[in-house]
């Protein structure tokens, strides 16, 4: 784990989320909330992943093919990183688990030519000769970030945690060793919902809360977070509050 890994792991998380102010009224979060409970329940018996994704992902004309989907699990990590490393650039404005999410991806899906290197501090020798590979994509495919399927069933640019898994993940599994770079840890802790993002050395998370002295932003080695002090963080399948890991629909496999 890295040194600035450690550094953002000392301090313990500020859950629950709290959500910013240009985050919409969420009316339908009850009744999701229920939906989910019920479905969470029915897991041992019929398989969640289907439940929560009716609508197929491969059935849709963006949908990223494998390798698309390979650079596009590069570039997010690598833009998650460079928000732990150097900060929130001011670009991302809705600072929570969910923006940070949104914000990944929005990056993410645009070109990064030299005038976005710069913009985001990686025109570095040493970041030019890591760059994962450029993604490739239609012009569909780079809106995907604008049109983000809410729980109510209308798109747009903003998703809470919950439409982010409900409307636009599928499930993968209970069992992290299943997560994939880029893939999203779900918490239901009831009334509030907390997503983190799996990296694969480290499960990275903002905490929902921005102070003067604190980016919000936070840094976990997977170890750590198994063994959290309150267990109702800790991504295992026994865990109630764990609903699991959920992979973007978008993405291949």
């Amino acid at each position: 784990m890295s040194n600035f890994a450690r550094r953002a792991s000392a301090a313990p998380p500020a859950f629950p989320l709290a959500t910013t102010s240009a985050s919409p009224p969420n009316a339908g979060r009850r009744l999701c909330l229920a939906r989910a409970a019920s479905l969470f329940a029915l897991a041992g018996t019929a398989p969640f992943a289907r439940a929560l994704t009716g609508t197929s992902a491969a059935a849709d004309p963006d949908a990223f093919t494998p390798q698309q989907s390979a650079a596009f699990r590069a570039w997010f990590a690598r833009i998650v990183d460079q928000q732990l490393r150097r900060g929130p650039t001011p670009r991302w404005t809705q600072r929570d688990c969910a923006g940070l999410v949104r914000f990944a991806v929005g990056e993410t899906l645009k070109p990064h030519d030299g005038k976005w290197l710069r913009a985001n501090g990686m025109s570095g020798l040493a970041d030019a000769s890591s760059m994962p590979p450029e993604l490739q994509l239609s012009a569909a495919q780079r809106s995907i970030a604008n049109r983000w399927t809410q729980l109510d069933g209308s798109t747009g640019a903003y998703a809470s945690a919950i439409a982010l898994v409900q409307r636009n993940s599928r499930f993968i599994a209970q069992d992290i060793n299943q997560a994939l770079p880029g893939d999203l840890l779900f918490f239901d802790q009831g009334d509030d919902q907390h997503l983190m993002i799996w990296l694969d050395r480290y499960i990275a998370y903002h905490t929902g809360t921005v102070t003067p002295t604190d980016t919000g932003l936070r840094a976990l080695a997977v170890s750590e977070l198994m063994q959290w002090k309150d267990s109702r963080w800790q991504p295992r399948d026994g865990n109630p509050n764990f609903v699991g890991v959920f992979r973007l629909s978008f993405l291949t496999p």
